[in-house]
């Protein structure tokens, strides 16, 4: 289960802007219901923390002189519980997932779960299909001649407004509450 979409970042700006976060619920296993197992503001903060490692990643890449992967993976595990992962285009658009480990509900009938044990991590392959989807919905925005990006993050820094997009909003919703393990197209 995805618990947050943290997909956009300009990445070059005196500030990094959040210009979408989408939070979905988590599984309760003891009452079987979905609540978020944190605030808006504490996933915030989560967020923010990645940035860093962004950062960090990017000095290592420009030292070693690797460049720009496109694909960074595991960011961090935050607890035993939460693991936020992380994608940078070639453009130094950031999108970070974070995910819940126990927060889904796992169907033994299902092959993919069957094979692989509840309590397994991630593999970074099985995240592939979220930033591809999270990546083709940006894109997609950006087509939109009514859509200007510099208006989403001015170079003064002085922080963007946030994507209002019902259509990039509704693409996020999909790709949240579709995403499971094995799921290879969203």
């Amino acid at each position: 289960m995805i618990l947050t979409e943290y997909p956009l970042t300009r990445h070059g700006y005196t500030q990094n802007n959040p210009l979408h976060i989408s939070i979905f619920p988590s599984l309760d296993p003891v009452t079987n219901t979905f609540a978020p197992i944190r605030t808006p503001l504490q996933f915030s903060l989560l967020l923010s923390s990645t940035i860093d490692v962004f950062d960090l990643r990017a000095k290592t890449n420009a030292v070693s002189g690797v460049g720009l992967s496109g694909d960074f993976g595991l960011l961090h595990a935050v607890d035993d519980r939460l693991a936020a992962y992380g994608f940078e285009t070639n453009t130094g658009v950031r999108m970070v997932c974070l995910v819940d480990m126990r927060g889904r509900r796992v169907d033994g009938n299902a092959p993919v779960a069957a094979s692989r044990g509840a309590a397994a991590g991630l593999r970074d392959a099985e995240l592939k299909p979220v930033f591809r989807a999270m990546q083709h919905a940006y894109v997609k925005l950006l087509q939109n001649p009514f859509y200007d990006p510099d208006e989403h993050a001015p170079l003064g820094g002085r922080g963007g407004k946030k994507i209002t997009s019902r259509k990039f909003a509704d693409d996020m919703k999909r790709i949240g509450e579709g995403w499971t393990p094995g799921v290879t197209n969203l």
